[in-house]
């Protein structure tokens, strides 16, 4: 009897060891995660890069001094499944942080991210210069891709390139992007943008969806004026269906390789593809990256008969229905130029 109730305390004791233990161990992980870090003496920037291990993310923290526990934080990372959720990119720590808080930062993606907002009408050439002076990656790398099958492929492109799938708008990169990353998320927008609606429309005008998006690149670079693009749209549409050439100025201006400026009646004698003077119908392929409000024009040109346009010298246009009105308003419209 004896010697059982000796075991028996000892069991008791050992249990209440541990109860112990695991209380001391639990009240430690509990005040580890509720507590921030010591105030940083400057803004701290992290790099979690894609396929770095949790145990190298948590080194990199207690090294910069964002957390005190490497161990602790692989722990409950681990315990929580959140070392599955945890977004690669820069964080930036300016402010302490409890490990709570910066692992559900981690795991939202809150990292640094760079502002580049591009505009309607932009080149894909105009692009990666832009890209590449906030640098995000060399020019160079950017502009491989437009000749990359793969990467067209992956995207569902066509061998032309690129240009003109590259959505205008306000984004949000992370410095550890790479080139793909960054136009493949450009890319992805520009599908977003289109709905349903406008890809029957395209199918009801005999429009191919790489011809709506030439015809409205043409029209962004044509004009800046939100009215005038169904207008414009209007004059392309009834040119492709009459069988005239569009002569457009952009187009030629586009297949050029180096243009200062002026264009001169010797470019518009220059054989290119892209040459709407000298060729009928729509040329290759865009020569920008057009907006949805373009994309809206060249799907839902106005009911208008016109035919021609010049330019005022304002930003607008003068339309035309025939060749002599469209000449009085060139003459015009010189005139008061020279």
């Amino acid at each position: 009897m004896l010697p059982f109730l000796s075991m028996r305390k000892g069991l008791i004791a050992v249990v209440l060891l541990l109860a112990f233990v695991c209380s001391m161990a639990g009240w430690r992980l509990y005040q580890f995660l509720v507590t921030p870090s010591p105030v940083l003496k400057h803004p701290t920037l992290i790099f979690v890069r894609k396929g770095m291990t949790l145990h190298e993310t948590a080194q990199q923290l207690v090294s910069a001094g964002v957390i005190s526990s490497a161990r602790l934080f692989v722990w409950w990372a681990r315990l929580t499944r959140a070392d599955r959720q945890i977004k690669s990119g820069e964080y930036l720590f300016t402010t302490p942080l409890s490990p709570l808080a910066l692992l559900r930062r981690l795991t939202q993606g809150e990292g640094l991210r760079h502002v580049v907002t591009i505009t309607e009408g932009t080149t894909l050439r105009q692009i990666s210069a832009l890209l590449a002076a906030q640098g995000l990656g060399a020019e160079e790398n950017f502009l491989c891709l437009n000749q990359d099958p793969s990467f067209l492929a992956a995207w569902g492109l066509p061998s032309q390139g690129l240009e003109g799938y590259l959505y205008p708008d306000t984004y949000h990169f992370s410095w550890l992007a790479s080139p793909q990353e960054i136009l493949g998320q450009i890319v992805e927008r520009f599908y977003a943008a289109l709905s349903p609606a406008m890809y029957r429309q395209a199918e009801a005008l005999d429009f191919s969806e790489h011809q709506i998006i030439t015809l409205a690149s043409m029209i962004e670079k044509e004009t800046g004026t939100a009215s005038e693009r169904p207008l414009i749209a209007a004059v392309f549409h009834n040119r492709l269906r009459k069988g005239m050439p569009l002569q457009s100025d952009p187009t030629v201006i586009y297949g050029m390789d180096h243009f200062d400026g002026n264009l001169t009646r010797q470019h518009l004698l220059t054989a290119t593809p892209y040459n709407t003077y000298l060729f009928r119908g729509l040329p290759p392929g865009p020569i920008s990256n057009p907006g949805r409000e373009s994309l809206l024009a060249a799907l839902y040109p106005a009911e208008r008969d016109y035919l021609y346009f010049v330019a005022k010298g304002d930003g607008t246009h003068v339309f035309s229905s025939n060749l002599s009105a469209h000449n009085r308003a060139v003459h015009r419209f010189q005139r008061g130029r020279s």
